[in-house]
């Protein structure tokens, strides 16, 4: 009996390994990962086979998951789906595998400027851009009438409030205490020529300088202010999802938000929890101006793909990135998912553009669009404007900034804790 497991044992370690199995932690979605990952998987031709571990729904929380098990050298992590606040982070960290140039040079090839910067830290390329999302304004036509705005030319912040206010209808921004504060935030400096980071200073946090006492800081300080009284009365709550259902219900007549809208409406209209009317009331436009003379900066978002240091197939790993990545699967993704593609060329594609009438304005806002602050200390950063820039309605536009800046310094100096 000895000699017979023994010679089963031989017989087992003699039989074919099979393909390596890459393993990608991807953020939750509609299933399209995981799909791509089967595609890829069936177009490698043995080379290789993706299995997907899925991450925490909230962004934070998956960075958090990540950085505890790269920290710890876990090989079990080859490809990653990051969000592009933490790139850098990952990067200044060692968890990222160098971007070949080649791999670069291709996945790079007519994608957005904003996805190209997201996936970029101190002038490389260090991870590869999967697909990209921006705030539009989102407004209802039937409510326009009368408000002296022409929606085919820029409108400045200061015109959507007073055509609110002149309506008696809501702007429903993201007033809540949370990422979203951040993300408003910065595409408010940035649009009025602002930076909120001046000086990264990757290798030592108590150099990081930083641009919240600047005229656009405080501007922007100023339309957040100014924004509440026409927000609702649960303003300082509200996140994406309260705000894209007032904007449905007709309470609120503009909406700075992600296209996810789009998708929200149809939805409603086809189980008939919203009136037939209602999607073809929607009108979308580019995100507003802060200063009248600057093109907008919309907010940029999305994910970026990353490879694992640590990961024992990094070649394997980039040439899965490569085949996930394609032009094809980015436009199937965006059809399926809805989340938009990195690369230009999808946004004129007739099947995107009769599914997503607005893609052509998606496009343009997606070269516009600038990253929210790019950092090591990207968590320290936001956490301190969450804190000093919440409740909107209860800023001070003139000391919110540089009391923000004064908070950010101490905590990057270990003087105070978040």
């Amino acid at each position: 009996m000895a000699v017979a497991a023994l010679a089963g044992l031989a017989g087992c370690a003699g039989g074919p390994a099979g393909p390596p199995t890459l393993t990608w932690f991807i953020n939750p979605d509609d299933g399209g990962q995981a799909e791509i990952a089967q595609k890829c998987t069936a177009a490698s031709g043995g080379k290789y086979q993706i299995a997907v571990s899925t991450l925490p729904r909230e962004s934070s929380e998956q960075r958090q998951q990540l950085v505890r098990r790269l920290a710890a050298n876990d090989t079990s992590i080859d490809i990653m789906s990051i969000d592009p606040p933490y790139i850098p982070e990952f990067s200044e960290a060692g968890f990222l595998a160098p971007v070949p140039a080649d791999v670069g040079q291709r996945t790079t090839a007519g994608v957005a400027n904003s996805a190209k910067e997201g996936a970029s830290w101190d002038g490389k390329l260090v991870t590869v851009p999967f697909w990209a999302n921006t705030q539009l304004l989102w407004y209802r036509k039937s409510m326009m009438a009368g408000t002296g705005l022409d929606m085919s030319k820029p409108v400045t912040w200061d015109q959507v409030i007073a055509a609110a206010q002149k309506k008696n209808k809501q702007v429903a921004a993201q007033g809540k205490r949370a990422e979203s504060l951040t993300v408003w935030l910065n595409a408010l400096v940035e649009s009025g020529g602002g930076e909120i980071i001046t000086n990264p200073s990757p290798g030592d946090p108590k150099g990081v300088q930083l641009g919240l006492d600047s005229p656009a800081s405080t501007k922007a300080a100023e339309i957040m202010k100014a924004t509440a009284p026409v927000a609702g009365s649960s303003f300082s709550t509200s996140g994406e999802d309260e705000n894209a259902t007032a904007f449905q219900d007709g309470d609120a007549m503009f909406s700075p938000i992600w296209p996810f809208i789009w998708g929200k409406v149809k939805s409603a209209v086809e189980d008939g929890t919203a009136p037939a009317s209602t999607q073809s009331d929607y009108g979308w436009a580019l995100y507003p101006r802060t200063d009248a003379s600057k093109p907008s900066a919309p907010p940029y978002g999305g994910i970026n793909l990353g490879v694992s240091a640590f990961s024992t197939n990094v070649d394997l790993s980039y040439q899965a990135t490569e085949c996930i990545v394609s032009t094809e699967n980015q436009k199937q993704y965006f059809l399926t998912n809805g989340n938009p593609a990195a690369k230009i060329s999808v946004f004129t594609d007739p099947e995107v553009v009769k599914e997503f009438p607005m893609a052509p304005v998606i496009a343009q806002s997606l070269q516009q669009a600038k990253p929210r602050p790019q950092t090591a200390y990207y968590s320290e950063v936001s956490e301190s404007i969450q804190r000093l820039y919440h409740p909107p309605g209860g800023i001070d536009p003139n000391t919110v900034g540089p009391a923000t800046a004064d908070l950010i310094r101490a905590v990057l100096a270990k003087e105070k804790l978040l």
